[in-house]
């Protein structure tokens, strides 16, 4: 559950600022992906666990009412739901602290519990909200029934990842998941190829590299390199970037699933995660198909 505050800016270490309104919102990057890859038309099931809190019965709740599945989440008793304690300045940008608590009880057993769902699915999405072995696990079931692979390695590792985590089909980090996963600082295009070059050094298939405003870069099997920018706003309509990773993993994902190539998948995530950035908080900003067409038209008429 996303505790989420509304502020002119956000605070420094050791400062108090007032802010401007207050929300409970879901979140959690493996339901917002399944939330946002459902609204685009994708059949989706969610393996995760929640608390024996009111959180729990909300968000289960709200995933079912986006069409989740969600016969694959389990009530931890005595533990609390996963919280996000998010801040939101008025430029849109933020900062998140994340407290797993029932997240973090996911174990390798409970997944490989439900390996017959995953090993007849299209694809497998998978973050790091849950347990490393946990997430293993789930890889190891999908890539031994040739299941697609995508991991978005968020939050950003402190330490490096083992290499089952790394060899997927396609890992898809932000800036400073990247820089997490290399060392490498992405700041600009050259920096992001040496970034995706070294994470593909590491295991990955292919890397989806998302850069924010500047766009996205895909480094692909075939060692292609594409890059392109990220889709037009008009003026005003940034108002919340929380999520708008999860938006475009998912995106792509659905992409892959339905043929588009690696290339066009990510251009379609990318539309999907900036149409997600117009929109207030996690789940609520995830676009239906329909909705992201008459958005992308209307901004392609206006450029």
């Amino acid at each position: 559950m996303d505790l989420v505050a509304r502020m002119e800016r956000l605070p420094k270490p050791g400062e108090t600022v007032s802010g401007e309104f207050f929300q409970t919102i879901s979140g959690g990057k493996g339901a917002n992906q399944a939330v946002a890859a459902a609204r685009l038309g994708a059949r989706v099931s969610m393996i995760g666990r929640v608390g024996d809190d009111t959180f729990g019965v909300t968000l289960r709740k709200n995933l079912n009412s986006a069409g989740v599945d969600t016969n694959h989440v389990l009530d931890t008793p005595g533990v609390s739901s996963g919280v996000a304690l998010i801040g939101v300045e008025q430029s849109g940008a933020n900062a998140i602290t994340v407290v797993p608590a029932a997240n973090g009880r996911l174990t390798a057993d409970d997944v490989r519990s439900f390996q017959d769902m995953i090993a007849t699915a299209s694809a497998l999405i998978v973050q790091l909200e849950t347990p490393i072995e946990t997430v293993a696990a789930a890889i190891q079931i999908a890539q031994k029934n040739g299941v697609l692979t995508v991991l978005d390695p968020a939050p950003a590792p402190n330490e490096p990842l083992p290499r089952e985590l790394m060899n997927v089909d396609i890992i898809s980090p932000n800036q400073s998941e990247a820089e997490a996963l290399t060392g490498v600082a992405v700041v600009d295009w050259e920096s992001a190829k040496l970034a995706a070059q070294a994470i593909r050094k590491q295991g990955a298939n292919a890397v989806v590299l998302k850069m924010g405003a500047l766009g996205a870069l895909v480094h692909a099997q075939d060692d292609s390199i594409h890059q392109f920018a990220a889709c037009k706003v008009l003026e005003g309509e940034i108002v919340d970037t929380t999520a708008a990773g999860d938006a475009f993993t998912a995106a792509l994902t659905v992409a892959l699933c339905e043929g588009q190539s690696l290339k066009d998948a990510a251009q379609f995530g990318s539309l999907a995660g900036t149409f997600a950035c117009t929109r207030f908080g996690a789940q609520p900003a995830m676009p239906t198909r329909d909705e992201l067409k008459v958005w992308a038209e209307a901004h392609t008429a206006a450029q």
